[in-house]
């Protein structure tokens, strides 16, 4: 055995459909995880057996992966924030405070699809906010932001078993060290508005944190722990996490744009955040419920 093919569900995941995707991809026999997970052994990680198990599972909410056996677990975690940790994007709920959604909104789709320079895309974002009192951002955490599923058991989780955990965000540390605390997460790194007199100036105190910088932050936590950043896992849905989900040893696209799917080791479509300890090979004893 070199590698394992995981099969990770939004709901319960019937021996059939599972045994169907694995006898399409040439794996072994079904190891039972959860209720929602199964895994079976593959000789190699040849893309044409992915291919073949995705094929088998089309239409179900099932996402099929492959990983390699040597050094499953993962040693640190890194994590977007903004539709992937939370399910919404905090400067467009900001904006719709202000009348603004529509324009931020397709601004903010643009640069995740990485069509547009994510720090100018950032600065003329912010700039349409200028004015804007900080009790707007008070309202959209209260009102707006929640963990998705599964994003306080993964970091939970991985933290009680030694790994370093952060939140790199794109988005503003008025929400990340919120939004880090409510998850679990040791860090957060992220962008700090300018605010004058209880009001946004429409500027991002500089240096912006972006995609760079979020590479940057992970081989600094890699070094942290003691390992390459192959010992990371690192999970994002746009453009932005592009280059620190490319570097860690278990990149993650969660309900991701085609540019970040498309790179990443694997794809989670369907089921939660916890789908990551599946993929490490976490023993569901030893999650910690978060």
């Amino acid at each position: 055995m070199t590698h394992l093919l995981v099969l990770t569900a939004a709901g319960v995941l019937s021996d059939a459909l599972a045994g169907a995707a694995a006898r399409a991809a040439g794996a072994g026999a079904l190891r039972r995880l959860e209720a929602r997970a199964v895994e079976a052994d593959l000789p190699d990680a040849d893309p044409a057996r992915l291919a073949a198990a995705r094929a088998a599972l089309e239409g179900a909410a099932v996402d099929a992966n492959i990983v390699a056996a040597e050094g499953r677990e993962k040693r640190v975690l890194v994590a977007d924030m903004d539709s992937t940790i939370i399910g919404v994007e905090c400067i467009d709920e900001i904006a719709d405070m202000a009348g603004l959604k529509p324009q931020v909104a397709a601004i903010t789709e643009a640069a995740m699809r990485g069509e547009l320079d994510f720090e100018a895309a950032l600065t003329a974002r912010v700039a349409l906010l200028k004015g804007l009192e900080t009790a707007a951002l008070e309202r959209v955490h209260a009102s707006r932001v929640r963990l998705n599923p599964g994003a306080a058991t993964l970091a939970r989780t991985m933290a009680a078993r030694g790994a370093a955990t952060a939140l790199l965000s794109g988005g503003f540390t008025f929400f990340t060290r919120q939004v880090a605390a409510a998850a679990g997460f040791a860090e957060h790194r992220a962008n700090t508005l300018e605010i004058r007199d209880g009001k946004l100036t429409g500027a991002v105190i500089p240096p912006i944190f972006g995609r760079a910088a979020k590479l940057a932050a992970l081989e600094a936590l890699c070094a942290g722990a003691g390992c390459a950043p192959g010992g990371a896992a690192a999970v994002g849905d746009g453009a932005n996490d592009l280059a620190m989900v490319a570097a860690a040893g278990l990149g993650v696209a969660y309900r991701a744009k085609p540019a970040l799917a498309e790179a990443a080791d694997a794809r989670i479509d369907h089921a939660d955040l916890t789908a990551l300890l599946h993929l490490q090979g976490v023993p569901r004893a030893a999650w910690v419920e978060g």
